[in-house]
């Protein structure tokens, strides 16, 4: 009733705005409120339509969920550990030591490079770790598996992982950095710490670290300190042993290459997180150094290299079955 006194009045005072302003009305739709039932009435240019009646069976409600995207893209990131294990060489009989040697970045992660003739990190630390293993070979007593034997990235938790996967009894994992110091040369090695013990360790785990996510360690269906406890334990004794082989590398590293001062260092490298394997990180030089990048870059240096890490293997290895 409000509603037809209202344009009654309305009509009155100014027929031409009453006569658009009702047409536009008509040509909008009807609305009830979502609570209640009730009677409407439309209005044309020539007054009241008849009575429109509404009822409303259930309140509406609030949308609950969001409107679905328009367009929507998913990109799952798979590991590749298990598909594609690389090649063990060496004896086939399980009962010898396996070695995993990793040759740090690959494909599109070209590392350091030098600024003395170009050389890649990625390119140095692969005939590094090709001349590792066919030292390694000679002796007859050990296996050994790449975790790349080409050109190809491997997402950084997948590389512990492959050794992981291999029940590899060490992993060794070859880098050649580089230095804002050009004076800076000779090898380092690290082992795992959950707080970089320098600066510099410091910076190297964040840029090695910085495009990937630490996985972690499944063990099933056991209580969570239970879990927890397994997890200290074993990584203790994985830590201890890490150490041991870094001290016995640096030995016999000496003799064979250049090695910096205050050569064993801690640093949270995620290469280094497997809690069952022991692992170390073995820069070999420095690429900003131009003595350094000749060395490893030629045959000689190379196997040089090699010689100190198979000697610190064999001995690694003869010290455990002494003490078991």
């Amino acid at each position: 009733m409000g509603e037809k006194i209202f344009w009654t009045r309305a009509r009155a005072r100014n027929p031409q705005r009453y006569i658009r302003a009702a047409a536009l009305f008509a040509t909008l739709p009807v609305f009830a409120s979502p609570a209640i039932g009730g009677t409407i009435q439309q209005v044309s240019a020539h007054g009241i339509l008849g009575p429109r009646t509404t009822q409303i069976v259930q309140p509406l409600a609030f949308r609950s969920e969001p409107p679905q995207r328009r367009y929507q893209v998913t990109a799952p990131i798979r590991s590749n550990v298990g598909k594609g294990r690389p090649k063990i060489s060496g004896p086939a009989d399980a009962s010898l030591p396996l070695v995993v040697i990793d040759a740090g970045h690959g494909g599109h992660d070209p590392g350091a490079i030098s600024p003395h003739g170009g050389q890649r990190e990625k390119d140095v630390t692969l005939a590094i770790a090709k001349a590792v293993r066919d030292e390694m070979l000679k002796s007859g007593r050990v296996r050994v598996a790449l975790t790349r034997d080409s050109d190809k990235f491997i997402v950084l938790q997948d590389r512990y992982q492959i050794a992981r996967k291999l029940n590899a009894d060490l992993f060794i994992s070859i880098h050649a950095d580089s230095a804002d110091n050009t004076q800076a040369s000779g090898g380092t090695v690290y082992t795992l710490s959950e707080i970089a013990s320098d600066r510099e360790a410091q910076r190297l785990a964040a840029r090695e670290n910085k495009a990937n996510i630490l996985n972690g360690v499944n063990l099933g269906g056991a209580d969570a300190n239970v879990s927890s406890i397994l997890i200290d334990l074993t990584q203790r004794e994985t830590m201890n042993v890490s150490a041991d082989f870094a001290k016995l590398l640096l030995r016999e590293a000496t003799p064979n290459m250049r090695i910096r001062g205050n050569s064993y260092r801690f640093a949270s490298f995620i290469v280094l997180n497997a809690p069952d394997t022991p692992s170390v990180l073995f820069e070999t030089g420095y690429l900003s150094n131009a003595s350094d990048v000749s060395f490893l870059a030629s045959s000689t240096g190379r196997q040089k290299v090699a010689r100190a890490v198979a000697n610190a293997i064999q001995v690694h290895f003869a010290r455990r079955i002494v003490t078991r």
